[in-house]
């Protein structure tokens, strides 16, 4: 994600006033917890933009690239990948307005926000690929925004938790409904 701004920062010997303490002191790893179920929401949402980006552009030069006098969006194998794109997008932005909208209402998001983040980077990086693939060689190129999308998509697969850390947190909230 070149467009992400990021960087290290070290606090060695660093000390803080008790007035300047965000909660408990020994509670830090409880609420850095807490905060990962919010931030799973802010991946899948960015998974979901991705995948959104990579989807139009894949749609719009479907409709504008022609091969053996017609547009390719008319092949059956790029229409059905489109379709299978489309669909898993609005599925990734389901379940991650369900898991916005579980937030906002102070309910409890592991499950829901892992889900959301599992789901949306998934098919981020899927869609996206299937984008490259519809560009064909242009895929890779810097001249068409595929290559982008298809870069920027794995990370979300990575931040706040890799993909199979949604799938221990899930699988542990699934057994505590049990």
């Amino acid at each position: 994600m070149r467009a992400s701004e990021t960087a290290c920062l070290f606090f060695d010997n660093c000390r803080i006033h008790e007035e300047q303490m965000i909660g408990e002191e020994g509670q830090g790893f409880v609420q850095a917890l807490k905060l990962l179920d919010g931030g799973r929401i802010s991946i899948a949402a960015l998974s979901l933009g991705i995948a959104r980006g990579a989807y139009e552009c894949a749609l719009k030069y479907a409709n504008e690239r022609e091969q053996f006098n017609q547009k390719i969006f008319e092949f059956q194998a790029v229409g059905f990948k489109l379709a299978e794109m489309a669909t898993d997008i609005e599925a990734a932005e389901l379940l991650t307005r369900k898991a916005g909208y579980m937030k906002d209402k102070g309910e409890r998001i592991s499950k829901i926000g892992a889900m959301a983040k599992l789901y949306a980077s998934e098919a981020a990086v899927s869609v996206s690929n299937e984008s490259v693939q519809i560009f064909g060689g242009y895929g890779f190129t810097k001249d068409y925004p595929a290559e982008k999308f298809f870069r920027d998509a794995k990370l979300c697969t990575i931040g706040e938790g890799t993909s199979s850390i949604q799938k221990m947190v899930i699988s542990r909230e699934i057994q505590k409904d049990a």
